[in-house]
């Protein structure tokens, strides 16, 4: 097949070393999304933030989701309107300077944006590493190279705490992220190398503005002592009155007017590809996620399910939502395409969010229970955890490998009903459950199910749209999981904590620290029950996806 629409490539793709470098900087992104976890408090210190302000510290977390989120759909569609390898190393060149701005970043303001353009480069990485799966393989081939895209996705959620655990042993919390530049470096020149050239041809007076914009604003960020004390050239790094930002600065405002000049400057070039994007649309649809990302994953679950600003954020989403479907009867390009949104496209979005309501209650909730009964140690905790996610991958490479011979279907069904068992009977764990080897098969059993219903989602929706969306449904099936965990531990962690607070309550003796274990335990209990339904209800949905395997005469164009 060739590759996605208006690609010019100076030679073909190597289809399978090009699969190999975009999963690759996929797994890079995934790793980072885990790897704050056990840096965070580290990061704090480095922002002048200190432990006891640890709510302060929320937006370094929401900050990613939010920018990994809000703008997927708009770059779904921009890879669909442009060719894919443009928007991979796009995006990865955006995860690089999002990198470089986190790990020079001495207040949180600074930290918190870098966090956000790492978030938007990261999370575009997948719509457009599916899409180009879609364009290499035929409908029948496919199966296989999207359980690989998404065992690395997983592989990186594991490999990430290891790696971060490893770095923070010898070296100090920014060169885990100045490592994430560098490797991003490596493979932008790996994805042009294997995608048979650069995608476009580059215009010399931007890119010199964003590179000398760029280059000073980094020399901002890194005030260097040896500059910024001296009495002769230290006047550009002097704050403005009273301000104690870096970039309040005469050199930190001249590196934001370049670099913003060379975005406008990029900007009116491309107006004509983000005019059939729907760039209102995207706002739209931007501001809706962003109001559902920040409303949930700002809340303390141990006593909100909304964030502090979740009653003023939630109707604004409303709106926006409302405003979006008006305007989508009226665009003559909606950023969603007309007629996307149906039949087994719909199924996979919905099997799709489950899958994130499975994933979320064992990450989350797996290490809690193991605090509690069976190691206090984050070590300890997470290895526990450990057999989950490494289970993860391997099913997501045993789905695809499925596909072969079995429709998009069975395959999602039958992983979501092994998750769904394995989370029914971990709702009856208790104390000494964790040490048995019954728990190590059914952690891993709800890990292999997580995991084999990755690819027929994702190969359902593609098969089921039109090629010029590939990429924007791929972007759906990402933000359709990534809500499902974010809502899903709101959600789920506010049943926990309302039985958990009936059962304080019925205590003879409220101070008993064994029965206060108890009822914690029942918390996580109605967790996983939670889980469990959404992951069984879903497997009735995911039979929708299809029950045969896509033959080679079908076309994906079609869905026939």
């Amino acid at each position: 097949m060739t590759p996605g629409p208006q690609a010019p490539h100076l030679r073909e793709p190597a289809p399978r070393a090009l699969l190999a470098s975009a999963s690759v900087a996929v797994a890079l992104a995934a790793a980072d999304t885990y790897v704050v976890v056990l840096a965070l408090t580290d990061m704090m210190a480095g922002v002048g933030v200190g432990i006891d302000a640890l709510q302060r510290a929320t937006p370094i977390i929401s900050g990613f989701l939010l920018g990994y989120v809000a703008v997927l759909p708009l770059i779904g569609r921009l890879a669909d309107l442009t060719s894919r390898q443009r928007v991979l190393l796009s995006c990865l060149a955006v995860f690089v300077v999002g990198s470089i701005v986190t790990a020079l970043a001495s207040d949180l303001g600074v930290l918190v944006a870098g966090r956000v353009i790492q978030g938007v480069g990261g999370g575009g990485l997948v719509p457009a590493t599916l899409a180009i799966v879609a364009d290499l393989w035929p409908a029948d081939r496919r199966g296989l190279p999207l359980g690989i895209v998404g065992a690395v996705q997983e592989l990186g959620s594991v490999l990430g705490p290891l790696l971060g655990a490893l770095l923070l042993a010898v070296a100090d919390w920014r060169w885990i992220f100045w490592l994430n530049a560098l490797a991003g470096v490596v493979l932008t020149a790996v994805v042009v190398r294997t995608g048979g050239g650069l995608p476009w041809r580059l215009r010399a007076g931007p890119l010199a503005l964003a590179v000398v914009g760029l280059a000073v604003l980094t020399l901002a960020l890194a005030a260097p002592e040896a500059l910024t004390t001296s009495v002769a050239l230290g006047g550009p790094f002097v704050p403005f009155g009273s301000a104690t930002s870096v970039l309040l600065t005469p050199i930190g405002v001249l590196g934001l007017v370049l670099t913003s000049g060379a975005l406008l400057w990029w900007l009116a070039s491309a107006r004509e590809v983000l005019r059939r994007a729907d760039l209102l649309g995207a706002v739209l649809i931007g501001t809706a996620l962003a109001g559902v990302i920040l409303t949930f994953a700002a809340a303390e679950p141990e006593k909100e399910v909304v964030g502090p600003l979740g009653y003023v954020l939630l109707p604004v989403a409303g709106l926006a939502v409302l405003a979006y479907l008006i305007h989508h009867r009226r665009a003559a390009d909606p950023l969603v395409p007309r007629g996307l949104l149906r039949g087994r496209a719909v199924a996979a979005l919905v099997v799709s969010l489950a899958v994130g309501v499975a994933l979320v209650a064992v990450v989350v909730d797996v290490p809690l229970m193991a605090r509690l009964v069976h190691d206090t140690s984050e070590t300890g905790a997470a290895l526990v955890l450990l057999r989950f996610l490494v289970a993860v991958p391997v099913g997501a490479l045993a789905g695809g490998w499925m596909l072969r011979w079995l429709g998009d279907g069975p395959v999602a069904a039958v992983g979501l009903l092994g998750a769904g068992l394995g989370l029914a009977l971990m709702s009856d764990w208790g104390r000494g459950s964790l040490g048995t080897l019954a728990s190590v098969l059914v952690l891993a059993l709800v890990g292999l199910g997580v995991g084999l219903a990755l690819a027929p989602v994702n190969n359902a929706a593609l098969a089921h749209a039109p090629e010029a969306a590939h990429a924007t449904i791929s972007a759906l099936v990402v933000v359709a999981r990534m809500i499902g965990m974010v809502v899903g531990l709101a959600l789920l962690t506010a049943i926990g904590l309302h039985q958990y607070y009936a059962t304080v309550a019925a205590l003879p003796d409220p101070t008993d620290t064994t029965a206060l274990v108890d009822a914690a335990l029942v918390q996580v209990h109605w967790v996983f029950r939670g889980a469990a339904l959404a992951a069984v209800l879903s497997a009735a949905t995911a039979l929708t996806l299809g029950r045969r395997r896509h033959h080679p005469a079908t076309s994906p164009s079609t869905g026939s």
